[in-house]
């Protein structure tokens, strides 16, 4: 055992035997690398990525090289889900001196942490013209043996680069160009039109996309940006990415056509997704979108909630080929060959769905999507015919499925991810009228503040009764935003109060009062020197731009200007990636929305229990108005908004835009949710 072994991190405690002898990040690693003058070899990943589990099969688990990390440097285990504060700023230094990043990631570090070399994956012996793992170290050993006042003098410019850069913020400004045109122009430009998704392979869905995409579409009366949003919502649905036995999706495509997927399942993902098809669902009333919705929910409350009402965070993409072979491959849970769908199914019915699903004897995945061959003689579901129900088949199928090997699931429960999923339940519960998904997203709060919140302090991961590490900005935001949105969904006071609580806690730890927008992490890490403000909305959404919706919201809710003008600093310090890239912030685009439109309320007044009240929710609740704040006139609102009354004993609905409102209506026919203008 190595000193991981007292760790919670499900992906640090799949290093706890290995012959490296590897330090969680902290004081111990730090003190001993100075005191014997020794490098450190910085390895940043997460439990369910494929290369992590290759890089440590080959290298980790390999004695020689275990001996030359022991003998000449100090090593240090990294979860970037648990710490994503030290990923960010290493992976900064990654990207930037090779040109391109991912996991794991491998870092060499000074003993003060300062980084002096980089990559990702290493095989581990020279291989296709790429240094192998052990050549790297012992070239690094003998460098630092022989040039270390270098090395030192080369890290120190390193991270005072870093640190300039992530400095190096423009004064607030204001923007004069529309961001939110051109990022539309930016993703029209680079949409597929056939098969739909941005760019070329490989191609990862990206959610704050289509959440962009249906706000702008709305703003601006541009269909084709709903358009290019639906169907590359549909495509992905129809591809392997979308597991349609199971429901949940996949990570990414490695291919353009959503064929061949990676195949592990994030939890930030089915969160976002579900939320996607949700609103497409609003828009279109296509049920084929809501049954998407309820399809990633139901993965996820059978398979991602704990039974203390957290979310869990991944699955992985490798699993055992079977129950007698403990080899690991990617998909080996998921993918089939025609003669198993035949020995499951009626001869009728198998036919039926190898037609439907794509299932073929050779296999169906094409040379161009599996490369390497890893998926030859089986078939990644997939629809190449519409129509047909296949429910009972699929459920049959996921049945004789669930028999197999289950691929590694991270169990830790992560504050900012369960708060995405928070609103994903919140948003489909009110929108389809489901309550247990207004009970689970209810009782995934209550677990967050009885296990993950105290004295004050909201903390970022639990894992069996352990919770570690204090939050990030990212977690304070995700939270907030779950919390507004459950509050929407249920008109419990007690969400509201909770997010305002928390709110003004995120503006004390985070907030910067000299030029504005929120550091990702809290100042005193004595071994991370360096605050960095993330502007660029990837799989997850970045802090500010969650919070710049939030901080709007809030406002709107409750007649306090304050919160606007905090979002307005958030971007007047953006203002110069909303106008040069601003299509790689679209989460913060769909907050410039909802700013340069009137402020828009819909108060309800009457019980909430009242059959009378439910009717005039319920068109409001199914309609996308993403430009709405909806409150009830209860005592946690605004002055103002507890006036709203009932008319002769009715419940009663106001729509009011910039302080001006209609006349109330009774009658759920008579609503006309058209803006005011």
């Amino acid at each position: 055992m190595n000193h991981l072994i007292h760790e919670s991190s499900p992906y640090l405690l799949q290093h706890q035997t290995n012959p490296v002898d590897w330090y969680p990040w902290g004081d111990d690693a730090f003190a001993k690398a100075k005191a014997e003058n020794k490098p450190i070899f910085l390895s940043i990943g997460y439990s369910t990525c494929h290369w992590c589990h290759v890089m440590a099969r080959e290298s980790f688990e390999n004695p020689a090289l275990a001996e030359i990390l022991n003998r000449d440097f100090i090593s240090i285990k990294v979860d970037r889900e648990e710490r994503p504060d030290v990923d960010r700023v290493y992976m900064g230094f990654v990207q930037a001196s090779t040109g391109s990043g991912g996991w794991p990631m491998s870092v060499w570090l000074t003993p003060e942490g300062e980084p002096f070399f980089g990559g990702t994956y290493f095989p581990p012996e020279n291989r296709h013209g790429r240094a192998g793992f052990g050549t790297v170290l012992t070239k690094l050993a003998e460098e630092w043996k022989h040039n270390e006042l270098k090395i030192r003098s080369h890290g120190q410019e390193v991270i005072a680069a870093l640190q300039a850069n992530a400095q190096a913020t423009p004064p607030p400004m204001e923007v004069t160009d529309d961001p939110a045109k051109q990022a539309f122009l930016a993703l029209e430009n680079s949409f597929d039109p056939e098969w739909g998704g941005f760019g070329d392979a490989p191609k990862f869905p990206r959610p704050s996309v289509f959440h962009f995409l249906f706000r702008y579409a709305r703003s601006a009366a541009q269909p084709h940006a709903t358009q290019i949003a639906l169907h590359t919502l549909k495509k992905m649905a129809e591809g392997g990415m979308n597991d349609s036995l199971g429901g949940g999706f996949h990570r990414y495509s490695v291919d353009q056509f959503w064929h061949v997927p990676h195949f592990e399942k994030m939890l930030y993902d089915q969160a976002q997704l579900a939320v996607a098809y949700l609103e497409a669902y609003q828009i279109t009333r296509d049920p084929t979108f809501a049954k998407i919705t309820r399809d990633i929910l139901t993965y996820v409350t059978r398979d991602l909630t704990s039974p203390t009402g957290g979310f869990y965070s991944a699955e992985d993409a490798d699993s055992c080929l079977s129950h007698t072979d403990s080899t690991h491959a990617e998909g080996a849970f998921y993918v089939w060959t025609l003669a198993e769908i035949r020995k499951h199914l009626e001869p009728e019915s198998a036919e039926a769905f190898a037609r439907h699903y794509g299932v073929e004897a050779a296999g169906n995945a094409s040379e161009s999507s599996d490369p390497h061959g890893e998926f030859r003689g089986q078939n990644i579901l997939i629809e190449r015919e519409p129509g047909g129900d296949f429910s009972a088949e699929r459920e049959r199928l996921r049945v004789i499925r669930d028999q197999r090997p289950r691929p590694h699931l991270d169990d830790k429960i992560l504050t900012a991810w369960n708060g995405l999923m928070i609103s994903a339940y919140a948003k489909a519960g009110a929108c389809l009228d489901n309550a247990a998904y207004l009970a689970t997203a209810t009782q995934a709060v209550t677990f967050i503040r009885e296990h993950l919140w105290s004295n004050g302090e909201l903390y970022r991961s639990w894992r069996k009764g352990v919770r570690s590490q204090l939050a990030f900005a990212e977690d304070y935001a995700c939270l907030i935003a779950g919390l507004l949105d459950l509050y929407e969904a249920t008109f419990d006071p007690a969400q509201l109060q909770w997010a305002t609580l928390l709110q003004q806690r995120q503006n004390e730890l985070f907030w910067d009062d000299t030029l504005g927008a929120y550091f990702s992490n809290r100042a005193g890490d004595a071994h991370l020197k360096i605050r960095m403000k993330e502007d660029y909305d990837g799989a997850e959404p970045a802090a500010n731009s969650v919070s710049a919706a939030n901080l709007l919201r809030l406002a709107r809710m409750f007649d306090d200007n304050a919160y606007a003008q905090r979002a307005q600093s958030i971007f007047a310090c953006l203002a110069g990636t909303l106008q040069r890239i601003p299509h790689s912030v679209p989460q913060l685009l769909g907050a410039w929305i909802l700013q340069s439109q009137p402020a828009r309320q819909i108060v309800i007044a009457g019980p909430l229990d009242a059959p009378e009240t439910q009717a005039l929710l319920r068109p409001l609740r199914e309609t996308f108005l993403p430009e709405t704040i909806l409150l009830h006139a209860g005592p946690e609102t605004s002055e103002r908004i507890r006036q709203f009354t009932v008319i002769e004993t009715k419940p009663a609905v106001y729509i009011c835009e910039n302080f001006t409102c209609r006349l109330p209506v009774t009658d759920p026919a008579q609503l006309n949710l058209e803006p005011l203008a």
